[in-house]
């Protein structure tokens, strides 16, 4: 059984998530630093292959109004890029509003300290992204 592995993009970290195999429960993975961009590519293969992973949940920045902003345009060419280093891995983008906002609250609820929440908020927002689309497929 295979997994789904969601990205939270972003500039400085890409957050990582990853389901279980029955694609139930998204448990947050890790994150790669966004540069230099060679090494991203490379932890990302490796965990895909590790994790034999079967698809990539990218999270799609929306304005709360519905629209996209300049922040989706960097998204866009991210996945790109993606589709250009794992070809053949499907990928599909989902609405991220909230996530980080909402990953910063529960590590808040969880008294994780100020400094530690910046290592961990963006693999909670995959965590919560991931966990969002599952609850709609499933």
């Amino acid at each position: 059984m295979s997994r789904i592995l969601a990205i939270d993009h972003g500039t400085v970290r890409m957050g990582i998530a990853l389901s279980d195999e029955l694609k139930m429960i998204a448990q947050p993975l890790e994150y790669i630093p966004a540069e230099p961009l060679e090494n991203f590519w490379e932890s990302l293969g490796k965990i895909v292959l590790e994790k034999e992973v079967e698809m990539i949940l990218v999270g799609m920045p929306r304005n709360m109004n519905g629209t996209y902003g300049p922040a989706s345009e960097k998204v866009r060419a991210f996945i790109a890029a993606l589709r250009e280093h794992l070809p053949d891995m499907p990928v599909r983008t989902w609405d991220e509003r909230l996530t980080s906002s909402e990953a910063n609250r529960l590590l808040i609820q969880g008294d994780v300290r100020r400094n530690q929440r910046k290592e961990k908020v963006d693999k909670m927002a995959a965590a919560i992204l991931l966990q969002s689309y599952l609850d709609a497929i499933g």
